[in-house]
C-alpha cells in the first residue's frame, strides 16, 4: 500500500510539469559557469598562454541555444573570459553561430561545439570585425559555413590598415563574410536576414556605426534573447573602435534602440561580461550622454584634449566601472573629444582618426 502511494506521488509531481520539460528547464537561461567578476593585474610584458585557455559552454537559454566562452584570468582585455562570446544554435538543421573567436582556440571552439552536437557547422554571423570575434572565421568558412555580416564589416575586412594607416595581414578569402546587407537608418530594428533552424527564428540586426561601422545584432525570437556584441562592457570604460567606424554617440542611439526591440523579459548577451536586462542599460547611457555634454562644452570652450584629461570627468563613474584604469579612462575620453568635432566620414567600413591616439 505504502508503495502505491509514493507512485501516485511521484505522479502527481510529474504533472505538475509541462511534458519534455524539468523543474530546472524552466528557469533559462542557466548559467553553467558564472561569469568572473573579480579585477586582476597583469606584468607589462604578459602574454596570453593560448595554450592554457579552454573553451567552455557557459550560458544555455533554450535546449538548443548555448553559449560559449573562454577561461577567465588568462586574457588582460577580457578577464572575465577570454576573447568574446560565441553563440551556438544546434539541432538537425545544422549549426548556427554568431561570432567565432580568436583563431588560437579555434579547434578548441570547434570541440566544444561537437560535444553538443555532429551536425554541419551552417551559417556564421560575425557581430563585428575584432579578432575576438572574427579570429576564427577562417577555419568555420573551411567547415563549410556562409558568413554573413554588414556590407562595413567586408569592407574593413579586405581593406585592413594598421593604426597609422599603412598595409595590414589580408585575411584568406575564405573567412571574409560573402553574405552582406547594410545598415538602412529608415528602418531601425529592422531584420535584415531572418532564418528558421532549428525550431528558433533568428533575425541579423544590423545597427548604426556605434561599436564598429559593422556591426550586427542577432535576436532569437523565442529564446527571447539578444546577442548585443560589445556596445556594453561591463569592464573598464566604454570603447567605440573609431578607426572602424565606430562611434560613441552612435552607442548611446543603440542602447535607445536595444530598449525599443527588447522587452522586460529579454535576456541581452554582451560579448563580454554578465548578463543584463534592458533596463540595466539606463545608468551606462546616463554615464555616455554626460561625458559627451561636458567633453562638447569643454572642447568647444577651446580646451585641448590633455586638458580635458585633467578635468577628471569620469571620477563620479569610478566606483561604479569594474577594471577602470588610466588607460581605458583616456581612451574613453579621447574618442569623445576626437568626435564632437570635425569627425572623420566612414569610407570603406574605417575612419582616418587623428595620429595623437
Amino acid at each position: 500500500m505504502r508503495s502505491i502511494k509514493l507512485l501516485a506521488i511521484w505522479i502527481g509531481m510529474l504533472s505538475a510539469f509541462p511534458s519534455g520539460l524539468s523543474a530546472q528547464d524552466e528557469e533559462y537561461p542557466l548559467i553553467l559557469i558564472p561569469t568572473d567578476e573579480n579585477d586582476y593585474s597583469y606584468p607589462t610584458d604578459y602574454q596570453i598562454p593560448w595554450e592554457q585557455i579552454e573553451i567552455r559552454v557557459t550560458e544555455k537559454f533554450s535546449p538548443n541555444l548555448v553559449s560559449l566562452h573562454g577561461s577567465p584570468r588568462l586574457d588582460p582585455a577580457h578577464p572575465d573570459g577570454s576573447g568574446g562570446r560565441v553563440m551556438v544554435l544546434h539541432g538537425p538543421d545544422g549549426v548556427l553561430m554568431v561570432d567565432t573567436q580568436n583563431r588560437q582556440v579555434a579547434e578548441k571552439t570547434y570541440a566544444a561545439i561537437r560535444s553538443l552536437t555532429n551536425q554541419p557547422i551552417k551559417v556564421v554571423v560575425n557581430s563585428h570585425i575584432h579578432s575576438d570575434h572574427t579570429g576564427a572565421n577562417e577555419f568555420f568558412g573551411k567547415k563549410g559555413a556562409l558568413i554573413f555580416a554588414q556590407e562595413n564589416l567586408r569592407l574593413d575586412m579586405i581593406n585592413p590598415l594598421r593604426p597609422d594607416g599603412s598595409p595590414a595581414r589580408r585575411r584568406d578569402p575564405i573567412g571574409i563574410p560573402v553574405a552582406t546587407y547594410e545598415w538602412d537608418p529608415t528602418a531601425p530594428g529592422d531584420a535584415a536576414v531572418t532564418l528558421n533552424m532549428n525550431g528558433e527564428t533568428v533575425d541579423f540586426i544590423p545597427m548604426m556605426p556605434s561599436h564598429t561601422a559593422g556591426d550586427t545584432i542577432v535576436r532569437f525570437r523565442k529564446a527571447n534573447v539578444i546577442y548585443i556584441e560589445d556596445f556594453y562592457r561591463n569592464y573598464g570604460f566604454p570603447f567605440a573602435a573609431q578607426a572602424s567606424g565606430g562611434s560613441i554617440k552612435g552607442i548611446i542611439e543603440a542602447i535607445d534602440l536595444f530598449r525599443e526591440i527588447a522587452d522586460d523579459a529579454t535576456w541581452l548577451v554582451p560579448g563580454h561580461g554578465t548578463l543584463i536586462r534592458r533596463d540595466d542599460l539606463i545608468p551606462y547611457r546616463d554615464m555616455l550622454v554626460d561625458i559627451v555634454n561636458n567633453v562638447s562644452v569643454l572642447r568647444a570652450q577651446g580646451n585641448t584634449l590633455e586638458q580635458v584629461f585633467t578635468a577628471n570627468l569620469t571620477e563620479p563613474y569610478e566606483q561604479s566601472v569594474r577594471g577602470a584604469t588610466q588607460q581605458n579612462r583616456n581612451r574613453f575620453i579621447r574618442a569623445v573629444y576626437d568626435e564632437v568635432e570635425n569627425f572623420p566620414p566612414i569610407v570603406n567600413g574605417r575612419r582616418a582618426m587623428p595620429m595623437h591616439r
